[in-house]
């Protein structure tokens, strides 16, 4: 399970109360993930933490048939999901058939999260109900 740092404690906060928070640039509005105290772009602290959309599309994956044992027995993709807000992200996919047929590269998605313990949440993606 991830680690929060002071860092990134923001980030594991808002997954557990089911919301998506990302970090921008305060100047720019450029947002980016995952969670630094600065703008990779540019360097600036100047920078904000917001509640995203949680909308994104399918931007490539790979399924696992091999998981490690903590992840059960099935199939599952490991995907990178570009956020509507512009950054990319590494998740899962759940909700659906892990199959190529099923996992169409732009496919709208939705962030739904999963509760590990008592202080992780771990943000997955679905496919968009409309």
């Amino acid at each position: 399970m991830p680690e929060p740092t002071p860092e990134t404690q923001h980030f594991w906060d808002g997954a557990r109360n089911g919301e998506l928070l990302l970090q921008r640039n305060k100047a720019t509005g450029q947002a980016y993930f995952p969670p630094r105290p600065f703008d990779p772009n540019t360097g600036s602290r100047d920078v904000e933490v917001f509640k995203a959309s949680g909308k994104a599309v399918l931007w490539s994956y790979v399924i696992n048939h091999r998981p490690r044992p903590d992840m059960g027995t099935e199939p599952y993709a490991i995907a990178v999901v570009k956020l509507e807000e512009g950054p990319t992200m590494m998740t899962n996919i759940v909700g659906c058939p892990q199959t190529p047929e099923a996992l169409v590269l732009d496919m709208p998605l939705e962030v739904v999260f999963e509760k590990f313990s008592d202080t992780i949440s771990l943000p997955f993606f679905q496919p968009a109900k409309s």
